[in-house]
């Protein structure tokens, strides 16, 4: 039982190019009912995991690769579909390059990164979710109206930029007091 969110983390995982491949041919239910147990099962993960302490190091890996895969390949789908607006998806998009690039610089140079996702972060992972969960509701039933898009769009570039800012700044204090110990 304790391998179970590693095990949801994959199917996380599994459901992208279905997913993908149900945007493309604009299969509009079955885009809402994989896009919602993605979401879903992000949470539950990460509930599970900490709820009975099932965490693994390879948890720690493959959560957030789980979230970065499907939310970038989401939003670069949907604004290639003309669904997301190009800018939205961009800084989306953008933020979790930084990251990535990020963590990797600093674990060669560095060592291990250890750490945990922040607040900031998790709001932000929630608000892309429900911007997406919106837009595909958008895209099918046309609710909710192009105001609430545009507002939850702004929400989520906002906690976009913070979550982004926040990890580099995270990255940077850690190597400076890398180079500091170093000395």
């Amino acid at each position: 039982m304790r391998h179970l969110p590693n095990i949801i983390c994959l199917v996380r995982i599994a459901l992208i190019v279905p997913l993908l491949q149900a945007m493309v041919a604009g299969e509009q239910a079955l885009i809402l009912v994989l896009f919602s147990i993605a979401a879903v099962s992000d949470a539950l993960d990460g509930y599970l995991a900490k709820r009975f302490q099932w965490t693994s190091d390879l948890g720690r890996v493959l959560d957030p690769l789980a979230d970065k895969l499907l939310l970038v390949s989401v939003f670069i789908t949907a604004a290639w579909l003309d669904i997301a607006p190009w800018w939205v998806a961009t800084v989306a998009v953008t933020r979790d390059l930084v990251i990535g690039v990020g963590a990797l610089v600093f674990r060669l140079w560095f060592g291990p990164l250890r750490g945990r996702p922040t607040i900031i972060s998790k709001i932000n992972t929630g608000m892309q979710i429900l911007y997406l969960l919106a837009l595909i509701l958008a895209s099918s039933i046309q609710i909710p109206p192009r105001e609430v898009l545009d507002a939850l769009a702004v929400v989520m570039v906002i906690t976009t930029v913070a979550s982004g800012v926040d990890y580099v700044s995270r990255f940077l204090k850690r190597a400076f007091a890398h180079a500091s110990a170093a000395r």
